[in-house]
């Protein structure tokens, strides 16, 4: 079981209290894009053995997205932060690099 914190009201619950929204950090397209670029949005995500980047709701809660850092291998939690965070922090960073030396970031 996951246990979450909300960046946006600061209550810590199990992942139930949570909705999940996906893959974080996605680069959207908009009109004009092509078609594969459209494609690849809509359809293509990653889903690594390890450290991944998500958005979650607080649905039974302040109702807020924010983003985690989570490893999908062991279910450790990094780090939370606020939705419109256009990158990770760096104390996220830095705490992934040191529990996850091999880890080569965002790619």
């Amino acid at each position: 079981m996951l246990t979450l914190t909300c960046p946006c009201c600061g209550v810590t619950a199990e992942e139930t209290e949570f909705s999940p929204g996906g893959e974080a950090h996605l680069s959207r397209f908009g009109p004009g894009s092509s078609d594969s670029d459209y494609e690849s949005y809509m359809f293509n995500r990653k889903n690594p053995r390890g450290v991944h980047f998500e958005r979650w709701r607080h649905a039974y809660g302040c109702g807020k997205w924010f983003l985690a850092a989570r490893c999908t291998l062991t279910l450790e939690v990094f780090g939370t932060y606020r939705a419109q965070t256009t990158e990770p922090p760096t104390e996220i960073l830095a705490k992934i690099k040191a529990r996850r030396p091999e880890w080569e970031g965002l790619k």
